[in-house]
């Protein structure tokens, strides 16, 4: 999966409210989901619109150039996609951290996080393009 843009940390950090609002609402969606059991699942008019508004928000999400990866719709976890140095790699966030402060390689998952070396916020290790 090819990005097409790349954010710095502080890009990533900024567009942290709009992410966490959206992501709040994805879990409140998952939560309706879990609250019917298994009754239900798949064929009941609440259980389509709930899978219909989180479509809509995962797409709302990937819009921004993001990518949401808990399929649980309970965590909510946003890879958001770097070039640092010439590697892909996602900047990772979880709906329970306050900011954007970890990363992790693009074949690894969130449990292979690792923190932001300060150094990745200088200039010459971030290049930023959009398209590629």
């Amino acid at each position: 999966m090819k990005a097409t843009r790349y954010f710095t940390p502080e890009e990533a950090n900024q567009m942290l409210p709009l992410i966490r609002s959206i992501v709040r609402d994805i879990n409140q969606m998952g939560d309706e989901l879990r609250s019917l059991g298994s009754e239900g699942r798949g064929v009941s008019p609440r259980f389509q619109k709930a899978m219909s508004k989180i479509s809509e928000l995962v797409r709302e999400v990937e819009a921004l150039g993001c990518f949401y990866r808990d399929l649980g719709f309970h965590i909510g976890l946003v890879d958001f996609p770097a070039l640092i140095k010439g590697e892909e790699i996602y900047l990772c966030w979880r709906s329970d951290e306050e900011s954007v402060v970890h990363y992790h390689r693009r074949e690894e998952g969130f449990a292979a996080k690792r923190r932001i070396p300060p150094n990745w916020y200088a200039s010459e290790y971030l290049s930023v393009q959009e398209g590629v």
